[in-house]
């Protein structure tokens, strides 16, 4: 039986069954930041993202590696990626 498709929240796309998404922001500092302040929400959720930086970019996917697919969980942490992003 498969598993119903999930939306990906908007900006976000699903790329080989993964959430993905990449961030640009004004310089490293603040990427880098942002990728600190994404990190204490992921160990409070016990769910860390898949990610690179490259001076102003954090390119990030997201799934459950237990399912080996996109669920709830990425979907939530995802959203609040979204929100550190944008404060």
């Amino acid at each position: 039986m498969s598993r119903p498709a999930l939306d990906p929240p908007p900006g976000w796309e699903i790329v080989d069954g993964h959430l993905h998404r990449t961030f640009r922001f004004a310089d490293f500092v603040t990427a880098f930041a942002f990728m600190a302040s994404v990190a204490l929400v992921a160990e409070r959720m016990d769910h860390h993202p898949n990610w690179s930086n490259a001076y102003n970019e954090v390119d990030i996917e997201l799934w459950s590696h237990d399912v080996d697919a996109v669920t709830e969980r990425d979907i939530r942490l995802a959203e609040r990626i979204d929100e550190l992003a944008h404060t």
